[in-house]
């Protein structure tokens, strides 16, 4: 039963609005400028010997009037100037700190109803997306111009909306002043060159005065109406040399990211306008963004995971967890790893990087406390080492008087050796005993645990 209800609600509003919109066609009926300046919806029947002349186009149709005598006019996109970035650079021989595509776009609105335009900017390597300036000063208080950004990587893509809520009062201007066409310039901060977007309104029905049925210049589908094609469905285009669905073809320029890209990206549909992304066959992954650019399972994998396992993809790129960084969060920013016995980094002798020592010449190992090479300075005093600090050894019965040169410190673990250790066999080859130069350079620390 709550279904039902809300169907009927449903319904009773769809019919609220469609009547409102009647009745606001109807009101305006005494002329064609009238008709079409009341509402996006309204339409005028130029033929004479019908009883309703101002209604949407389905209830003139009703009423008897032929679909070729109804005047209904759309607004019209047309790209003036679009040179691309590529052609330009080989042009110029050099790379253009900031570039926008189009270059120049002309608008023709009808009130009330808004046209979008794609812009997309780019800023060579090294150079900050600039801050955009729009200049008005030419246009009517009208006109309303507005920017909002799609993607804001480099190249950052926008989406230019121009409305018009009415046209200019006749009072105190001229008709070419109240029609346009007016210029209006998009330019980043700091720039001289940008996008320049050329807007003209359609304040009154041309159709009346100056219309060409089934005109040659429109290929016989449409009439030509003050230099433009009026088409008949089912065609469209600026010809009238399209057959097809009008509005679907204008929805599918706005699910392209720029001209002549794939709908959506090829990898969605486009429903009025508006892109919806295709499902995956693993529920975790998607596309995503306002063209379906993006997806969170198209980034840099390590060891067959994700981002490394350290963080999350996001338009194709990682988002790495804290304490993870590089383009797949391999690189641990924490530094335990890299604690020497000392507790200093890498034993003073490299730098830690991404979690692992990367050692000067000629130490090596997991915190660069060893040292192949080193291993003549550790021999030469091996025998000294250990009479001092243990009485034994090759050199016991001689220690004060080959061995006296010696400043011996003991500490209780190897642990607490610093510098480069030693690890040597007792005379009798029964221990191994450790023991280090400490930094000073003129003292030998030696640990008085020996493994047995």
């Amino acid at each position: 039963m709550a279904v039902k209800l809300l169907f009927l609600w449903l319904l009773l509003l769809l019919f609220s609005l469609s009547w409102t919109e009647e009745q606001r066609c109807l009101k305006y009926a005494s002329s064609c400028d009238q008709c079409i300046m009341a509402g996006s919806e309204c339409a005028w029947c130029t033929s004479p010997g019908v009883s309703i002349r101002c209604a949407t186009t389905e209830h003139l149709q009703s009423s008897g009037c032929p679909r070729s005598q109804i005047y209904n006019p759309t607004g019209r996109v047309w790209v003036l100037k679009n040179v691309r970035r590529a052609d330009q650079d080989a042009r110029m021989h050099n790379t253009r700190a900031v570039f926008l595509e189009p270059q120049e776009v002309s608008v023709y609105l009808r009130p009330g109803v808004p046209e979008l335009i794609s812009l997309t900017i780019s800023t060579a390597p090294g150079h900050p997306t600039p801050e955009l300036i729009m200049d008005l000063s030419n246009a009517p208080a009208e006109v309303n111009v507005t920017l909002s950004n799609i993607v804001t990587d480099n190249p950052r893509h926008l989406q230019v909306s121009v409305e018009v809520s009415q046209c200019p009062s006749k009072s105190g201007t001229s008709n070419q002043n109240r029609k346009g066409p007016w210029s209006i310039l998009i330019t980043p901060r700091g720039f001289s060159e940008g996008f320049k977007l050329e807007i003209s309104l359609m304040c009154e029905c041309n159709c009346t005065g100056n219309c060409a049925e089934n005109s040659p210049e429109c290929n016989g589908h449409g009439a030509l109406v003050n230099g433009y094609c009026e088409c008949h469905t089912p065609y469209f285009g600026v010809s009238c040399q399209i057959k097809g669905d009008a509005v679907s073809y204008q929805d599918e320029e706005r699910c392209r990211s720029r001209p002549n890209e794939p709908v959506c990206s090829g990898r969605g549909s486009c429903v009025e306008g508006i892109c919806e992304c295709n499902k995956r066959e693993n529920p975790k992954e998607a596309y995503s963004g306002r063209y379906c650019e993006c997806s969170n399972f198209n980034c840099p994998h390590l060891n067959n995971r994700l981002c490394g396992g350290n963080g999350r993809c996001e338009c194709g790129r990682c988002q790495c967890e804290s304490d993870w960084i590089g383009e797949d969060c391999s690189c641990s920013m924490q530094t335990a790893s890299c604690l020497g016995r000392n507790q200093i980094l890498c034993s003073g002798r490299g730098l830690c990087d991404c979690g692992k020592c990367q050692c000067d010449p000629p130490y090596s190992g997991p915190t660069c406390e060893d040292c192949p090479a080193c291993q003549g300075f550790c021999q030469e005093l091996a025998a000294c080492v250990e009479c001092r600090a243990f009485g034994t050894g090759a050199n016991k019965d001689t220690c004060g008087s080959e061995c006296g040169h010696l400043n011996v410190k003991m500490v209780q673990t190897k642990n607490e050796l610093q510098g480069n250790l030693c690890k040597m066999m007792t005379f009798d080859r029964l221990c191994v005993f450790y023991f280090s130069r400490l930094p000073s350079g003129g003292e030998i620390a030696v640990s008085q645990t020996k493994e047995c």
